[in-house]
């Protein structure tokens, strides 16, 4: 069975290579082995334990078996851009890109007259983590899981926080997100949050989940460089 398996942050510079190409795997092979077949032949990989498998654009657990040509990614553990229409952005609108991202231009975006609630939150890059002074960040994406890994996340905020089943238009949320990659200055915004609503809770709470669960599940990578060395935050290896 032939596989191109794609490696993304810490795991592509330990391989020292994006992906690999397998033509020789057994038929009926799971991700758990597919993993173990991996640690074993390339063992400068380190342990894949902790890294998460995805088949096309959806997570996978070890026991997913794989088929012949399936497209396959190893995530390390993390820390496409929609029109601007409203219901786009009652959905929620997900962006990456590697420009520097402007706040005030975010929550222009996601204002509206039936919103008295605008709420944005900006990560910005740090001068300092780890007890070492900090020169900048570099982050990775995997673009092609991002973008359907974020509209899971806007889901689940609207089913929590919003007007899931549209009778409480006080829960109204209008929600958008975007995330740099590539060199990001100390001082400047990695990720903005913007999030409208009629009322303030509803605002807060929604910021509040989607920037704790894209760091949880986002395939965006933040790599810290030091003016002698750097580490890739959340590896384990």
């Amino acid at each position: 069975m032939r596989l191109v398996i794609q490696l993304f942050a810490g795991l592509r510079e330990r391989a020292g290579r994006p992906e690999f190409v397998l033509d020789d795997l057994p038929e009926s092979l799971n991700l758990g082995g597919l993993k173990r077949e991996l640690e074993r032949r390339y063992p400068e990989l380190g342990s894949l334990e902790h890294v998460a498998g995805v088949v096309g654009t959806d997570y996978a657990d070890d026991s997913r078996v794989l088929a012949e040509d399936d497209s396959v990614a190893f995530l390390p553990p993390v820390s496409g851009g929609a029109p601007d229409a409203d219901e786009a952005l009652a959905a929620g609108v997900f962006e990456l890109t590697a420009d520097a991202i402007e706040p005030e231009a975010c929550r222009r975006r996601v204002e509206h007259d039936s919103c008295g609630a605008v709420v944005v939150f900006c990560g910005n890059a740090r001068d300092t983590n780890r007890g070492q002074s900090v020169v900048r960040l570099d982050y990775e994406a995997f673009e092609r899981m991002a973008g359907p890994e974020m509209q899971r996340v806007f889901a689940r905020c609207v089913q929590e926080h919003g007007d899931a089943d549209g009778t409480n238009p006080k829960l109204a949320l209008r929600m958008l997100c975007v995330h740099r990659t590539g060199a990001v200055g100390i001082g400047e915004p990695s990720v903005v949050i913007a999030v409208a609503s009629p009322h303030r809770d509803a605002a807060f709470l929604a910021a509040r989940f989607l920037i704790d669960e894209l760091k949880l599940s986002l395939p965006v990578w933040k790599k810290e460089v030091y003016s002698d060395g750097h580490h890739w935050i959340g590896d384990r290896s």
